[in-house]
């Protein structure tokens, strides 16, 4: 980041997508189906990543679950160690394929998403070695926690972030 200007809107821009990781999720739960289901934090960790950069993905993520937990008490004591694996995976990944290796944002959302539930799974295996968790890495594989529960946040993510980041760039340009 070369100068001040530069600086002061990677955090200022951090700073919103990290608040919207915090308050997206209460909205949702505020609704019904919360986290699980429909994976509101992911959201703007990943429009981080794409949009200020792999280092703002990174950061937000890796803030928000533990800032969000101290905050609103969501997510839960045992998965902030899990989501503080997985989420800064997201922001990394999609910022590096998308800003750095100009790669398709198809390509980079998927990429995200498949790396991101990997750390996700072998944080569970680690875990798990530790403490006492709602379900095993057995568990989450065979109940399909992995895909199906979180289908609907996984098709969000693959309908709204590419409109959303075309949105935003074209906004740029003008």
């Amino acid at each position: 980041m070369p100068d001040s200007l530069t600086r002061t809107r990677f955090l200022t821009h951090s700073a919103l997508y990290l608040a919207l990781a915090i308050l997206l999720p209460l909205i949702f739960h505020a609704m019904g189906p919360g986290g699980r289901v429909f994976l509101p934090m992911h959201i703007p960790i990943l429009l981080a990543g794409f949009l200020v950069g792999p280092l703002s993905g990174l950061l937000v993520g890796l803030l928000a679950p533990a800032l969000s937990h101290l905050m609103t008490g969501l997510p839960p004591t045992y998965a902030v160690p899990l989501m503080s694996a997985e989420l800064p995976i997201y922001g990394l990944i999609a910022g590096l394929a998308y800003r750095k290796l100009r790669m398709n944002i198809y390509v980079s959302l998927l990429a995200a998403m498949l790396l991101g539930r990997v750390m996700f799974a072998l944080s569970l295996i680690v875990l798990g070695l530790f403490m006492d968790i709602p379900y095993t890495f057995t568990q989450y594989l065979a109940g399909g926690a992995m895909l199906l529960v979180s289908l609907p946040g996984i098709l969000i993510q693959l309908t709204l972030l590419p409109l959303l980041v075309a949105a935003v760039r074209r906004s740029k340009r003008q």
